[in-house]
């Protein structure tokens, strides 16, 4: 799992039949203060209704996947899980 901050959405008419009424995102790594890691964005389904903007907790493991959505059928391996409202690290 990794914290992202949400780019972009994707619109694709044509998509896996498994796939249809879920939304895909365009999200990108961030570190706890927000700054991108990286050059690389990552596509992601949404099945929170997160949007452009929001701070997000990404799950990039496919057996997880397919245990949310409950069938192994749809290809994917990235999902948004959470929308985090505020990260607190402390110092021990």
């Amino acid at each position: 799992m990794f914290l992202a901050k949400i780019k972009g959405n994707i619109v694709s008419t044509p998509k896996n039949k498994y796939l249809l009424g879920h939304k895909l995102l365009i999200v990108h790594p961030i570190d706890f203060n927000g700054n991108f890691i990286g050059k690389k964005d990552i596509i992601a389904l949404d099945l929170i209704d997160a949007g452009i903007g929001d701070t997000v907790l990404v799950c990039q493991e496919g057996d997880a996947i397919q245990q949310i959505l409950g069938h192994s059928n749809a290809p994917v391996n990235t999902m948004v899980i959470a929308v985090v409202d505020d990260v607190e690290l402390t110092n021990f």
